[in-house]
């Protein structure tokens, strides 16, 4: 029972970086760094950079070399088409699923 509250990061990790890259390409720290701003959504380089990894490896996601004013060049990832749509169609799961749980969590406090 231990992993399930890490189970359900992973997958609201995965919707929230694909909700900050609908907003505007992102390159990874900036990624970490925006999801540490939120409470609940904190996570580290290593394990954004792997799911980044495999959101470009699914299509759901482009990279692009970008320069940069300090530093060397960095790698910015935007949604593809099919990540637009992917990322609709969790987004409406999403919501669903934490509708009815809201529902049902306050149904029990009663």
């Amino acid at each position: 029972m231990d992993d399930i509250p890490t189970q359900l990061r992973k997958g609201a990790l995965e919707l929230a970086v694909l909700a900050l890259l609908a907003q505007q390409p992102r390159y990874g720290i900036e990624i970490v760094e925006d999801l540490g701003s939120r409470p609940g959504l904190e996570a580290s380089s290593g394990t954004i950079y792997p799911l980044l990894t495999r959101l470009k490896n699914s299509g759901l996601v482009n990279t692009t070399w970008r320069e940069s004013p300090v530093g060397p060049p960095r790698k910015y990832y935007t949604l593809s088409a099919a990540g637009v749509r992917h990322l609709e169609a969790q987004r409406n799961a999403w919501l669903q699923l934490s509708t009815a749980l809201i529902t049902l969590l306050k149904e029990a406090q009663q």
